[in-house]
């Protein structure tokens, strides 16, 4: 990522938190977080960074490592609606990634997660970021690939 940033110019300010606010609209399938509930460190364990309550209704939706079939909500208050409330849950420890979580471990991601609870800040920053990332050079033809599964190249 570091080189990505390098050369395009995008700043952890985007890359970091900006782009992930769009986990304010959708789903997520229970096999892509559900380590977090069930065996975060290979010992049947839960992440101890999830809000228990909140790691508590997902296991009543998510019942097993394997569900490749239920989804859960991103943002769990305005999945539907494009705004802010995702760094809101996040703030509460109810980031359903481990990525999102992730935010909140070091303290520049952290207060920029604070300033994103702004609804114009975040408008204006997913806007300016939405720009700078359409300025990056596509990749095409046999150069590049659209990804079946966006956390991994195609096989």
């Amino acid at each position: 990522m570091l080189n990505v940033q390098t050369e395009t110019k995008l700043t952890y300010w985007p890359c970091g938190c900006i782009y992930t606010g769009a986990h304010t609209i959708g789903v997520g399938h229970c096999n892509l977080f559900s380590n977090r509930l069930f065996n975060f460190t290979g010992k049947g364990d839960q992440d101890p960074s999830l809000n228990p309550t909140y790691a508590n209704l997902l296991k009543t939706k998510c019942q097993s490592l394997s569900d490749t079939t239920t989804t859960v909500e991103m943002d769990s208050d305005s999945s539907s609606s494009f705004d802010n409330d995702y760094y809101s849950i996040l703030l509460q420890n109810k980031g359903l990634f481990q990525s999102d979580a992730a935010l909140l471990t070091a303290k520049v991601s952290r207060n920029i997660v604070n300033e994103l609870t702004k609804q114009d800040k975040f408008f204006t920053e997913f806007g300016q970021s939405m720009k700078r990332m359409g300025a990056i050079q596509v990749l095409t033809g046999s150069d590049g690939e659209i990804r079946t599964k966006c956390s991994a190249v195609n096989s």
